[in-house]
């Protein structure tokens, strides 16, 4: 993470050596599950530097499609640290730029403070009839989730009880307007400040899917943009890292 700051704050020196130092505007593509912790850091970088970031949220694969068909993104937030890589590779990200801002927890919740017990046994013993996944092809909690249902032997058993959500945001919404009686969403969905705020939950071990790690990167449309290279330095910062922390992200 060093070298990716370092590298940052060399392309943020060039940038504003290059422009006028005055208020700009950022184009930020944001995983779904981290649709709350960065409305405040927006709303919170905008006071703070008069930079505007402008917010989409969305799946991270439509995002990885979008950018390869021209988007005009200047900073992506994703769910995983694969998209962002493999954007790198393939010449569309900033070089050196790429760095890991949070990573996530996956958690099994339902509305009904008693159907999810402490240890997930609801996934084989509870009696439900939908349960609601991410498309594990373009969202990575998706793909957590379904690692996890893998490794348990549940995933077939399962599986005609599927309620498929696009994004993470589509199956948090299938949970909380009771489309499905339970879900997989992300621990940041369900939690603020060091408490569930409703329902009943198990969260995830981590020793049952591959970690989620979230990584930003600068864009090749943001390389001269300063408002870009100024979110990517705020994430780093006490403040930011603060509101992540505070919905269940480990840093």
């Amino acid at each position: 993470m060093f070298k990716a700051i370092q590298r940052l704050c060399a392309i943020a020196t060039t940038a504003l050596l290059a422009f006028p130092v005055q208020a700009a505007e950022v184009s930020v593509a944001v995983a779904a599950n981290f649709t709350a912790p960065m409305k405040q850091i927006a709303e919170q970088f905008e006071k703070d530097t008069g930079h505007k970031a402008i917010l989409s949220f969305g799946a991270t694969g439509n995002f990885y499609a979008q950018i390869k068909n021209g988007a005009p993104f200047h900073v992506l937030l994703a769910a995983d640290d694969t998209t962002p890589n493999k954007l790198e590779k393939e010449g569309a990200v900033v070089p050196g730029s790429r760095y890991t801002y949070a990573t996530g927890k996956l958690v099994l919740w339902s509305r009904n403070p008693t159907l999810v017990d402490p240890q997930g046994k609801v996934l084989s013993q509870g009696e439900f009839s939908r349960i609601a996944i991410a498309n594990p092809k373009l969202a990575p909690y998706g793909a957590a989730a379904m690692e996890t249902l893998n490794k348990l032997g549940l995933a077939s058993s399962l599986a005609p009880k599927f309620v498929q959500g696009e994004n993470i945001a589509k199956t948090f919404h299938f949970v909380s307007t009771d489309n499905a009686q339970l879900g997989f969403v992300a621990l940041s969905q369900v939690w603020a400040d060091g408490t569930l705020k409703e329902g009943s939950a198990w969260v995830v071990p981590g020793n049952l899917h591959d970690p989620i790690r979230q990584d930003a990167a600068l864009l090749n449309a943001g390389k001269d943009n300063p408002a870009a290279q100024a979110l990517l330095i705020y994430l780093q910062g006490d403040k930011a890292r603060s509101i992540i922390r505070s919905f269940g992200y480990d840093l």
